[in-house]
């Protein structure tokens, strides 16, 4: 019975995520409440201890607005583990080079 718990509450995760995705491309389908409350939803979901880890990882590849959500909500401990290492050394060094411009401006 554990097992098609655990089964269960992994096809609701994907279901949401999934969902998640749809809103996230095309907002314009559901109204500011029902966006918090598909996001509380998912942020459960995503808070389940008794997630495999290989199953929380291949949702967080496959749906890139979960895997921000989880990112968000664990920023606490990995920072952000879940860009692309790339997208983040590059916002980095934007900020940096703005910050610097801004200085130059000053003087």
């Amino acid at each position: 019975m554990a097992a098609a718990a655990l089964k269960n509450r992994i096809e609701n995760l994907i279901a949401m995520a999934q969902l998640l995705e749809r809103v996230d491309a095309n907002p314009t389908i559901v109204g500011a409440q029902q966006y918090l409350n598909l996001v509380g939803t998912v942020k459960s979901l995503l808070g389940d201890d008794d997630l495999p880890d290989d199953a929380l990882r291949a949702v967080l590849r496959a749906c890139p607005a979960s895997a921000t959500l989880y990112e968000n909500m664990h920023y606490d401990r990995s920072g952000l583990s879940q860009s692309p290492l790339d997208a983040a050394v590059a916002s980095e060094l934007a900020a940096a080079d703005l910050i610097a411009s801004l200085r130059a401006r000053a003087h």
